[in-house]
C-alpha cells in the first residue's frame, strides 16, 4: 500500500500551521502545495481547489487520493493511523480538557478573525485596516483571558498546556499567538499563554511550522 500525502497549505493560515505542526511531530513528510490566499482574488476559490475542496478554505490533506478537510479533523486522523506520539491523553478527562482548550481557540477565537470574515466587514460595512485590527484584538484579547485563567489555574498545565509534552491543546495555541502578534495584541496579561508558547516554539516540530520557514513564506 502506497502512503502519499499532499498537503494544500499557505504560509500565514494558521490552521495550516497547526497541521504542519502535528505532521512534523508525527514525522511525516507531505508534498506541499501552495495555495495563495491573496493573489487574484484568492486561489482558494478556483475551480480545480474548489473541488477538492468545497469550503474553499485552508489546508486540505490528501493521502493516499482522499482529501480530509478542516484542521483539526485532519489532526485527529493523524493521530489515529500514527498513534506515536499520541496527541491526546489516554484519560477521557484528559483528552476533554485538551480539546476543550484546543477548540477554545479553533471554534471561538480562530472563526472571527480569519481572512473571510475581514474581507467581510470591509467590503460589507467599509471597515479600513485600523477598525478590522481593533476586531480581530477584541475577539483574541476575549478569548486569551479565558484561556490565560484556565491554564494558570489548572494543575494540569505543565511545560505544555496539559503537562509536559505537546497535545492538540498547543498544536491549536501557538499559531493563534502569532496571529496575536500579527495584530500587535499586548500579550503582557498572558504570562502562562507565552511562556507555553516559548516551550513550544523550542521544540523542533513547531519552530519547523513557523510561517516564515515555509517555502512559499513571502
Amino acid at each position: 500500500m502506497r502512503d502519499d500525502f499532499v498537503l494544500y497549505g499557505y504560509f500565514r493560515s494558521s490552521a495550516a500551521f497547526r497541521v504542519r505542526i502535528a505532521l512534523n511531530l508525527k514525522g511525516i513528510k507531505p508534498e506541499l502545495r501552495f495555495v495563495h490566499l491573496l493573489k487574484d482574488g484568492g486561489h482558494q476559490h478556483a475551480g480545480d481547489y474548489k473541488a477538492l475542496n468545497p469550503q474553499e478554505l485552508i489546508p486540505t490533506l490528501v493521502h493516499n487520493g482522499r482529501p480530509i478537510t478542516q484542521s483539526l479533523a485532519i489532526i485527529e486522523y493523524l493521530n489515529d493511523i500514527v498513534p506515536e506520539p499520541p496527541l491526546l491523553p489516554t484519560d477521557a478527562m484528559g483528552r476533554a480538557r485538551v480539546r476543550s482548550i484546543a477548540y477554545a481557540v479553533a471554534c471561538d477565537i480562530h472563526p472571527v478573525n480569519n481572512l473571510r470574515v475581514n474581507q467581510y466587514l470591509k467590503s460589507t460595512f467599509g471597515a479600513d485596516t485600523d477598525a478590522q485590527i481593533a476586531w480581530r484584538q477584541h475577539w483574541i484579547a476575549t478569548g486569551f483571558g479565558a484561556l490565560e485563567t484556565m491554564l494558570a489555574s489548572s494543575p494540569e498545565t505543565g511545560r505544555y498546556c496539559h503537562r509536559d509534552r505537546p497535545t492538540l491543546a498547543d498544536i491549536c495555541l501557538v499559531p493563534q499567538m502569532a496571529n496575536a502578534r500579527r495584530v500587535k495584541l499586548d500579550l503582557s496579561a498572558y504570562p502562562a499563554l507565552t511562556r507555553i508558547e516559548a516551550e513550544a516554539l523550542a521544540h523542533p516540530a513547531f519552530e519547523a511550522a513557523l510561517p516564515k520557514n515555509q517555502p512559499d513564506a513571502e
